[in-house]
């Protein structure tokens, strides 16, 4: 095993599904189910990356893979979310299969679930994954699991008696479950409450276990209860709270589907699954994942393997649902940070290991060490598993993915955009004296991480965090100037016997990186270059004095990097502002 292997937890587990492959002598099938019932979140996103990222480290070996997406579109309506274009008038649906829910208002999608997988459909074709995409509801509707849901109902006693062990399961008998911290316990509850297929109820009825549910035929519900079945001619009888009744063959009834927990293990079998993760809540002693590795033996397939995936968070958001209006999606995360970043995010963290996107000014801090990370990478130091999340967040078996020609700073470009307000001229001129050696010439060399940026200072920045340049000098402030004070923004301003120049002379990013680090320096007697470490007051002249740069520049004790902040507002107006 290498380093990059043995550090990297895709490479492991594609060793894994490949094994697992072989030894059911067929192709390496990983699999993903999403299931559209409402805005499809990051969390989701957690079950198609995990299979895409391990998919592909197996195309990369050259051996033969399939990633497979279920769309579980045929799960009933639950309840109305939270959603733009949606009223109670919606509450009509609950219970009608997902394709039968007509779509938000103002959508150009045929129902609700063409609307919601069509968005996340979108941001999947921006992170690089393939796929091959199934729709539940054309199975079911096509006959597709004819034979599996017969054998299902002729098998239902042998698999009553396997759900009935967690049914009647104590707490003593409990096998343990995962540790959730509270963030992810919140998580788990709001997920099960707003999941679709998941929560459904196993089959157990008053008139015994059946492990099929139709939608009525007279009012598309799944409010139904099966009264009857014949083994023999496969003859089947319903009633549902509408007062409909009906005897329907199931060999060519198609408006009904087994009960999740049935559901998930045959399809294992039918695809020939050999990978798919579960989330947290699917650990549970009684959960689908857990009853299902029993259950797909009689199917003829054993459960596939796969870690367990813990919650992806929002920083500042305890709950993610996809039933809930408001749970940032890949689609907004993606208009404020390049594909690459996203898949970092999830390439970099083993799947049991929670972690938060950012959605405030974190953002910054994470494209920071994303951009050290690169810088690494690309002088040879970086660590194994470090190149490997890397290469996945950048490249797939197919290909790699577009960046950024100029990858400048987003820090950097967020305090621009901001003190210019996005002016593109603005924003240009000051790009261009960042490096004077190599200027950026066009706005075009910036994008799409410009685009990030200017998406996130419009609809992200915090207000406190905006920065609004004066129009005019301080006077009172400027008028109680101490000697010192004096005496260090002219310094800055004209230079200093050599050690520094005149402001204009140091009109570059790094120029004035040197500049206003250097005054502090110079007006004690050292070398605006030396290098000084440990020394506090040196530490604390330096901190009082951005202090007064940010008090007459911006009216704040603190804002953006004042190199950036200098360029931005000019020199002839940073002259001006500080009393020359």
């Amino acid at each position: 095993m290498t380093d990059q292997q043995r550090d990297d937890w895709v490479s492991r587990l594609a060793d894994e599904a490949i094994a697992d492959a072989e030894a059911k002598g067929t192709t390496v099938v990983c699999a993903s189910g999403i299931s559209p019932s409402g805005p499809i979140h990051l969390g989701n996103l957690r079950e198609v990356m995990t299979p895409h990222l391990v998919a592909d480290e197996v195309r990369r070996r050259g051996v033969e893979v399939e990633h497979l997406i279920s769309w579980d579109d045929f799960d009933r309506f639950r309840k109305v979310p939270n959603v733009p274009g949606v009223d109670e008038s919606w509450e009509q649906h609950i219970g009608k299969p997902l394709t039968d829910v007509p779509p938000p208002a103002g959508s150009a999608a045929t129902s609700w679930a063409e609307h919601f997988r069509d968005q996340l459909e979108r941001s999947l074709g921006e992170l690089g994954i393939t796929y091959r995409g199934i729709s539940q509801t054309g199975q079911y509707l096509s006959g597709a699991y004819t034979e599996q849901i017969l054998f299902a109902m002729s098998q239902r006693s042998e698999i009553d008696k396997v759900l009935d062990q967690y049914r009647t399961l104590g707490p003593k008998k409990a096998k343990k479950a995962p540790k959730l911290s509270e963030e992810e316990a919140a998580a788990a509850a709001e997920a099960e409450a707003g999941s679709g297929a998941a929560a459904e109820d196993d089959g157990r009825g008053e008139s015994g276990y059946y492990p099929y549910r139709p939608y009525c035929s007279e009012c598309g519900t799944d409010f139904t209860t099966v009264t009857a079945y014949d083994d023999a001619t496969t003859a089947m009888t319903y009633t549902c709270r509408c007062g409909f009744t009906e005897t329907v063959d199931l060999r060519t009834f198609r408006r009904g589907k087994l009960v999740w927990k049935v559901d998930w293990p045959m399809r294992w079998a039918y695809e020939k699954v050999t990978f798919e993760p579960s989330g947290v809540d699917h650990q549970s002693p009684g959960s689908s994942y857990v009853v299902g590795k029993e259950l797909a033996p009689m199917f003829g397939w054993e459960r596939p393997v796969g870690p367990m995936y813990a919650f992806v968070g929002i920083k500042g958001m305890a709950k993610m649902s996809s039933s809930k209006g408001g749970v940032p999606t890949p689609a907004d995360a993606l208009q404020i940070m390049e594909p690459q970043l996203l898949r970092w995010l999830y390439a970099r963290r083993k799947p049991a290991a929670s972690f938060s996107v950012a959605f405030d000014a974190e953002v910054e801090r994470m494209y920071d060490e994303w951009d050290s990370l690169g810088a690494k990478v690309a002088s040879g130091k970086g660590q194994p598993g470090d190149l490997a999340a890397y290469t996945r967040a950048t490249s797939t078996a197919v290909g790699v993915l577009a960046v950024t020609p100029r990858p400048v700073s987003y820090r950097t470009l967020a305090s621009i955009v901001d003190i210019t307000t996005g002016d593109a001229e603005q924003t240009l001129r000051i790009v261009g004296a960042l490096d004077a050696e190599d200027p950026v010439t066009s706005l075009d060399e910036l994008r799409p991480r410009l685009t990030c940026v200017e998406h996130w200072v419009t609809t992200q920045m915090a207000d406190e965090d905006r920065t609004v340049v004066r129009t005019a000098p301080d006077a009172a402030r400027l008028e109680s100037l101490t000697d010192a004070e004096h005496d260090a923004l002219a310094i800055l301003l004209n230079g200093k016997d050599g050690q520094l120049p005149a402001l204009e002379g140091a009109w570059s990013l790094d120029g004035l990186t040197h500049q206003v680090y250097g005054v502090p320096k110079v007006q004690r007697g050292l070398a605006a270059d030396q290098i000084v470490k440990g020394d506090k007051e040196l530490g604390a002249a330096q901190r009082e004095f951005f202090k007064l740069l940010y008090n007459l520049l911006v009216d704040k004790d603190t804002g953006p990097r004042l190199p950036t902040l200098l360029l931005a507002i000019g020199a002839d107006r940073v002259r001006m502002l500080l009393g020359d």
